[in-house]
């Protein structure tokens, strides 16, 4: 049991390096991503509700009326299931200029990610890349306060629903939550790139 113990505290420069490749995996993935339609539409709501993303969609705050007489944001009758496609919901999502967006920010991931991984040969590009993860992680984690759909919704049903809202928390919701790894994670690299900086450059 003590050689284990050993090993795992000797192992820590290791554990930080596959910290990066981790994060270079999820970011190279889900960067990727982006430039598939479904992934797109999928962050719909995430960017439309956001206070530091809406603006670069067309119509992210524009209003309408529903079938049940409510009045909604635009992009909730434009939602496409995954898997499926409705030509409509597509070509209201190109005229609000969601794709292009998607593959902006999917560019940008796959660079941060990238940056991560490189800090295993280049204290500074990791340290920048730490800090931008920790960055975009940041922004993601405020979409528990501004996105509804983050939150489980109250549907009714044969009887009232008695979890829903917050804290209940839907699986966009989960999935968000998650970045708070992602947080930690940016910070451990670019701390640890710092070191790395301060010894080989200001010893």
């Amino acid at each position: 049991m003590e050689k284990f113990i050993r090993f795992i505290a000797g192992g820590q420069n290791n554990f930080i390096h596959f910290l990066r490749i981790a994060i270079f995996v999820v970011m190279a993935w889900i960067g990727g991503l982006k430039a598939f339609k479904y992934e797109a539409d999928g962050i719909v709501p995430l960017v439309a509700n956001s206070p530091f993303m809406s603006f670069f969609y067309k119509d992210a705050n524009k209003q309408i009326v529903n079938d049940e007489g409510k009045t909604v944001k635009a992009y909730t009758l434009h939602k496409n299931l995954e898997g499926k496609i409705v030509e409509k919901n597509i070509k209201w999502h190109e005229a609000n200029r969601t794709y292009i967006f998607s593959y902006g920010l999917g560019t940008v991931i796959v660079i941060i990610g990238l940056l991560v991984l490189l800090g295993i040969w280049f204290p500074k590009l990791g340290f920048v890349g730490g800090l931008l993860t920790f960055g975009m992680a940041f922004v993601t984690l405020s979409f528990l306060i501004t996105t509804p759909e983050v939150y489980v919704p109250n549907l009714g049903g044969d009887f009232p629903t008695p979890e829903f809202g917050f804290p209940y928390l839907s699986v966009g919701g989960r999935l968000v939550l998650k970045d708070i790894i992602m947080m930690s994670g940016g910070l451990i690299v670019a701390s640890d790139n710092a070191k790395k900086i301060l010894k080989r450059f200001y010893a």
